[in-house]
């Protein structure tokens, strides 16, 4: 859809036109990088440029966190659910028909009802005007207590989430998302509740036990994401002329692990998916989440470290993607931020970082993202939750440090509904933070999908800078190859597809810029 009030934002360019003759010509992306500058610092005009801007990817995503709570609370008004009007927590069971409610439990659907309860209701499930209070004095701890409170409201709707996170990223022009989800993750972990480890020396005997016992549990989980996927084509009417934004995106998946559970708990959900992204190509890697500051994580880190390395050195072919340094000052003692990313890319061996938030609290940080650069370990940015769970921003940071140590970086949301953002406000929050010219947003973009775990060859030969192979070389930009060396390499690379439409978006962006029409919103 054509929006008027964008044909009125682009309109600069028109009288560029009309000096054509005699004016050196100036490239679509010259036009579209100055109109970048000239507009960033209005709001009002950066969010529809920035919202139709091509975005490669989203690669840090928990599914469960990624839906807003208005959906929540109407799923649990659908599913007859109550909520506690104290807490704002949803509860697992039905409430009585008819009933009136009390302190425990309220009717979600008289909730939805009452203006000041429901306002209530979304601040208790978000981030959404976060004030501390005497019970509730940090955002890190409101940011982590939604779960437990809207958690509930998902247990019958993967299909909704699915949908919903897939067409806010359709909406935002993202490409391809990993999104992280854990199905079957109770399951396995009881696999572990009676296995004792003490340090590495018991890891080798508990993985072989366990390797043996999951094969059910991997064809539930696969059971588990069909039917999710089958029901959110359903719901975003795939394939038809009212298919919605979501269609048109990429998924893939990463199990993620819960790391605040006992040693053999967790070392039993990592045997696991292991087994999971060797079974089933729609999982391509592995994170563990949950808070890195909880005392368990603290006090197992190095050990979680020496599981991945362990089963890894069994399937190499396996990637890790791990939250490791999303810590700051005065939320753990000063020891507990000298070495967690070095630990998850010297030891576990990590191909991305989700976070990366104290690189410089760890011992010899500029070795460290030497190091990185060196291996081409990304980090995965999430300006918005690091700010609401960290109070980490603006200069504060890392994320010019990594880029001035070349350690390839890309804005993600984390979780998008709990922060009440998107991957288009990610960007605006980074053009409005930070000196990054258009270009740089280019290549954002680009290394979302270069360092996506997406399978097949990239269509880069050079990412310092951006070139494209050899065979693609005399290829216009999106234009799909008809025969040669180039259409060979996108018939046998997802990945190369992937960024060759993302070429091709930019092309007709830029276009679209450079014309005065109103990019698609």
């Amino acid at each position: 859809m054509i929006r008027h009030s964008l044909l009125a934002l682009f309109s600069f360019t028109v009288a560029h036109g009309a000096f054509a003759a005699t004016a050196p010509v100036v490239s679509d992306s010259e036009v579209t990088s100055r109109h970048f500058e000239a507009i960033r610092a209005d709001p009002e005009q950066l969010l529809p440029f920035l919202r139709a801007f091509p975005k490669g990817s989203d690669l840090h995503n928990h599914l469960v966190g990624a839906v807003y709570a208005e959906h929540m609370l109407d799923w649990a008004a659908r599913d007859q659910l109550c909520v506690n009007p104290e807490t704002g927590a949803i509860g697992p069971a039905r409430c009585t028909p008819g009933i009136r409610g009390t302190r425990e439990g309220v009717p979600a659907q008289a909730i939805m009802g009452d203006a000041a309860l429901y306002d209530r209701e979304i601040d208790a499930l978000s981030m959404r005007d976060f004030v501390p209070t005497a019970t509730d004095r940090s955002g890190h701890d409101h940011f982590f207590g939604t779960f437990d409170r809207f958690m509930p409201a998902t247990f019958m709707h993967n299909a909704d989430m699915l949908a919903d996170a897939l067409n806010q990223a359709g909406y935002d022009h993202v490409k391809y998302v990993e999104l992280m989800i854990s199905p079957q993750l109770m399951p396995v972990a009881g696999l572990g509740t009676a296995t004792q480890i003490a340090g590495v020396a018991d890891l080798g005997a508990a993985i072989d036990g366990f390797s043996s016992r999951v094969a059910p549990m991997i064809r539930g989980a696969r059971d588990e994401t069909d039917t999710m996927e089958h029901g959110a084509r359903a719901l975003m009417r795939c394939g038809t002329p009212d298919a919605t934004p979501g269609c048109g995106v990429s998924v893939r998946y990463l199990y993620q692990t819960v790391r605040t559970m006992p040693p053999g708990m967790v070392l039993a959900q990592l045997t696991f998916a292991y087994g999971l992204v060797q079974a089933d190509p729609r999982f391509v890697g592995i994170n563990i989440v949950a808070p890195e500051d909880n005392p368990v994580a603290m006090r197992d880190y190095t050990l979680h470290m020496q599981m991945f390395r362990m089963l890894s050195a069994r399937a190499p072919e396996v990637r890790l993607s791990l939250h490791a340094g999303e810590l700051a000052e005065g939320l753990v003692a000063p020891e507990g931020m000298r070495d967690h990313i070095r630990q998850a890319v010297e030891i576990a061996g990590a191909r991305r970082i989700g976070h990366g938030v104290d690189i410089m609290q760890e011992r010899d940080p500029y070795g460290l993202m030497a190091e990185m650069a060196k291996r081409r370990v990304m980090v995965e940015i999430n300006l918005t939750s690091n700010d609401e769970i960290l109070g980490v921003k603006g200069a504060a940071h890392p994320l010019m440090s990594y880029r001035a140590h070349d350690v390839p970086v890309a804005l993600s949301t984390d979780d998008e509904g709990v922060s009440r953002s998107n991957l288009t406000s990610e960007y605006i929050r980074a053009a409005q933070t930070y000196s990054l010219s258009y270009e740089d947003f280019r290549d954002l973009s680009r290394n979302g999908l270069e360092y996506a775990f997406v399978p097949g060859d990239s269509v880069w030969s050079s990412v310092r800078p951006y070139r494209v192979v050899a065979a693609c070389s005399g290829v216009s930009a999106g234009i799909a190859p008809q025969d040669g060396a180039c259409r060979d390499l996108m018939a046998h690379s997802e990945k190369a597809r992937l960024q060759w439409g993302l070429e091709g978006d930019f092309a007709r962006f830029e276009h679209a810029v450079a014309t005065g029409a109103a990019p698609r919103d």
